[in-house]
């Protein structure tokens, strides 16, 4: 086995179904049902037109600066994956622009997110592909390995498994491992629906803030009348 140089076949992948359903919901409401102790960093954000992304993990742990790996990944991703690239953070070379991008949607891909940077940036402004990315810069990348497709890889802190859900929005990506994805649906539904009330309740004037007050007494807090 050539650990950091190979590629590995997924074992197990979040269904079709779980993964639009998940797509209805806000990354943030999915987030706190996860106790909020996951996420992939500040630093990715969403560099095409608009919409969000939901579909299955297919893993790509590469050098930073080179993109061989990436073009293996796209061979062998289908419709409804999300090629995820840990590639270090390292901002110096772009690993996509618009070439590849075409490819990605004429195959049906459901996204890409790299931790590293992308070009062609006015391109992908104007496609609703979605493409979550860490930074933008013309220099192109290298085309040599090493690198790694579907092995556990994460980004500031949080791990992707090949097969897992992964989803994103304006607010940024966030990956459920597949071993959660019943749960956290579950709870995340009953969360957007609780804050579906809280916004009906704003519109009628009629929202109950007293949770402030009695949080502060109990929290010992001076001052309060």
């Amino acid at each position: 086995m050539s650990v950091g140089f190979r590629v590995l076949n997924r074992q197990r992948k979040v269904a079709a179904d779980i993964v639009e359903r998940f797509a209805r919901l806000p990354v943030a409401n999915v987030s706190d049902s996860m106790s909020r102790m996951t996420a992939a960093g500040a630093r990715l954000r969403p560099m095409h037109q608009a919409g969000g992304m939901a579909g299955v993990a297919l893993t790509v742990k590469t050098r930073p600066g080179d993109n061989l790996m990436i073009h293996k990944a796209m061979a062998m991703a289908g419709p409804g994956d999300v090629i995820v690239v840990d590639a270090g953070g390292d901002l110096t070379n772009a690993l996509i622009g618009e070439m590849m991008l075409m490819r990605m949607i004429k195959s049906g891909l459901a996204g890409i997110a790299i931790d590293g940077a992308v070009r062609d940036a006015g391109f992908i402004r104007g496609q609703n592909f979605p493409v979550f990315a860490a930074g933008v810069t013309h220099r192109g990348p290298y085309k040599n390995g090493p690198g790694e497709i579907n092995v556990p890889i994460a980004i500031d802190g949080m791990v992707i498994e090949p097969g897992d859900l992964i989803i994103g929005d304006d607010d940024g990506l966030l990956c459920v491992p597949f071993g959660d994805v019943d749960d956290v649906l579950k709870a995340a539904n009953a969360k957007y629906q609780a804050e579906q009330k809280q916004i009906e309740n704003i519109k009628a004037g009629t929202h109950d803030a007293s949770w402030v007050d009695k949080t502060l007494r109990e929290l010992k807090c001076e001052g309060l009348g």
